[in-house]
């Protein structure tokens, strides 16, 4: 196994817990990164040659290793994938009653660049690294040997793996079905397997939507950015008076109107279930000259800072939707405003919140805050993969 170099007091992150080595951190006059095969396994040394564990490394990349075991020499073979997917497996297990989940989450079960959702006997996964490509048929093996699935997705149209060089082809094993029926507290949602958003469903946010929930009976509420309907539709079981959908994708809407009509069919039946189609901007300005109010809203944008250099133009982005978002709320409304960037912080987005509030002349009083569920489970060395923030907010 080959040694991968870092530079002189580039150990320190790394021997604080994090998993990840950049580019710049690595003596590349010791160990040039071309000398390594894209997901080759190496043992990680610092300057003066103590080894730190054992890592996959992606060369072209800015990340350009992952650590995937504290110990030298240790190769992320089948074994070891079965080992952590097992553990993951009983987490998940000890957590939920039925097998719809985020079954691996990357970094946080210990398999850098490895996310599988399960629903029931299908699995989603996306591969993000060269070192989980190039062991794709050791993951698949050891899958099987968990769960005996009966059909996999690979959502290869991810942009990290652009940055590998790895194709981003979407490749199907097993009797692939159109479309899954999710079952989540009491609700259900028919969601797509292949060509929705992310793995085709947000588990993430299953335990902000129950919250959610809580303030839905007899309002008139508005779901932004609703994909398949996730908050509009726990709004609309739980007794709302009327939910709007609002989303760029008339496809998702199509998806979220059926789903909230299969959960409330009697919202369905005085024709309380509507949709808009189109920029979020624009039509939450429109909604506000047309006077249009609402007592509780979700804003659940997609994530406006996916690189640091992007903080300054996406912090802009998150006070801009959500004043216009706050513009539309009733006398005591609520708004649960999410992001799922892991650049914009739980604090910098309760200060987006807070600060719409006062720009409008209003009283907030912030209610809760919630983050990713239990099945995205946050690595406790590394603050990234706390990426889901979520803020309640009452105002007056």
């Amino acid at each position: 196994m080959q040694k991968l170099w870092l530079k002189k007091n580039e150990d320190r992150r790394i021997r604080a817990g994090h998993l990840w080595v950049f580019s710049n951190e690595v003596d590349t006059a010791k160990s040039p990164l071309t000398a390594f095969a894209p997901g080759e396994a190496a043992s990680l040394h610092d300057w003066r040659g103590v080894c730190l564990g054992s890592v996959c490394v992606s060369p072209a990349a800015l990340i350009c290793a992952r650590l995937h075991s504290r110990k030298a020499g240790v190769e992320l073979d089948e074994a070891l994938i079965h080992t952590r997917l097992q553990n993951a497996l009983a987490l998940r297990q000890s957590l939920f009653h039925e097998p719809w989940y985020r079954l691996c989450h990357s970094e946080g079960d210990f398999l850098p660049g490895l996310v599988v959702d399960r629903y029931g006997d299908h699995l989603t996964l996306q591969i993000g690294t060269a070192g989980m490509e190039r062991r794709k048929e050791s993951i698949v093996a050891a899958l099987s040997a968990l769960l005996g699935h009966t059909s996999l997705y690979f959502d290869n149209d991810l942009g990290v793996r652009g940055l590998e060089n790895l194709s981003r082809q979407p490749e199907s094993r097993g009797n692939l079905p159109e479309s899954l029926v999710v079952p989540e507290n009491g609700c259900h949602f028919r969601v797509p397997v292949a060509g929705g958003q992310k793995t085709g469903w947000f588990y993430d946010q299953r335990c902000n939507r129950q919250d959610f929930a809580r303030h839905a009976q007899g309002q008139d509420v508005l779901d932004i950015f609703s994909y398949a309907g996730g908050f509009g539709v726990y709004a609309a079981a739980a007794g709302a008076r009327s939910v709007t959908f609002l989303d760029a994708s008339a496809p998702a809407l199509e998806l979220a109107r059926h789903n909230a009509a299969a959960n409330a069919p009697n919202l369905a039946a005085a024709d309380a279930i509507s949709s808009l189609c189109g920029d979020a901007f624009q039509l939450l300005a429109e909604l506000a000259a047309q006077g249009r109010r609402f007592g509780l809203i979700s804003l659940d944008p997609p994530a406006f800072i996916k690189r640091r250099k992007d903080m300054a133009q996406g912090l802009a982005a998150y006070r801009k939707v959500n004043l216009l978002a706050m513009r539309l709320l009733r006398p005591g409304g609520i708004l649960v405003s999410s992001s799922c960037s892991h650049h914009l912080t739980a604090e910098a987005l309760r200060t987006c919140v807070a600060q719409a509030a006062a720009r409008l002349g209003l009283h907030g009083r912030l209610l809760g805050s919630g983050s990713q569920g239990p099945d995205h489970p946050v690595h406790a060395s590394m603050p990234e993969t706390a990426y889901l923030k979520c803020v309640t907010l009452q105002a007056s």
